[in-house]
């Protein structure tokens, strides 16, 4: 079974959205959601970057992270994917219950249901690359890897 999510106020999977409002600590800053933390990087070293953390909302966040009279890094296009796994894997790390719900998704595929983003979802025609779904079971593993590799009686909380 295929596992959907898109919002954030779905339950159980919700959490799954870069929306949910699941914040951390990043490189000593606090992040209210990880929509902020990868909208903010597309700015690194700029005054932008705190702009964007402080957004009241992810979605305007998201809409200062899309403004194109803003320059992105140079690296963009090659670190985005490595942005978006430092997020979320510090997200579900970060919070217990939610890295339990992604754990107890087993070996289900998680799709992120978006018909408006080929690249991070599942785009229009159900064919996109589903990057963020793929990241999540990228997570999903990690995790269970951490939580099985710890010796019996010890802590078993993944680590930061």
């Amino acid at each position: 079974m295929t596992i959907y999510f898109y919002g954030a106020d779905e339950v159980p999977y919700g959490c799954f959205s870069n929306f949910s409002d699941h914040g951390f600590d990043l490189d000593g800053v606090w992040w209210p959601t990880s929509e902020h933390y990868f909208q903010a990087q597309k700015f690194k070293g700029t005054r932008h970057t705190d702009l964007v953390r402080r957004a009241r909302t992810p979605l305007r966040a998201a809409e200062l992270g899309r403004d194109a009279s803003k320059p992105l890094r140079r690296d963009w296009e090659r670190v985005k994917d490595d942005v978006m796994r430092r997020a979320v894997a510090t997200k579900f790390r970060a919070h217990a219950d939610i890295r339990d719900i992604l754990l107890s998704t087993g070996e289900e595929e998680i799709v992120e249901d978006t018909t408006t983003d080929h690249y991070w979802g599942r785009g229009r025609t159900g064919n996109g690359k589903n990057m963020l779904g793929r990241i999540l079971v990228r997570t999903r593993n990690q995790l269970h890897a951490e939580l099985t590799a710890a010796p019996d009686g010890g802590d078993r909380r993944p680590r930061r």
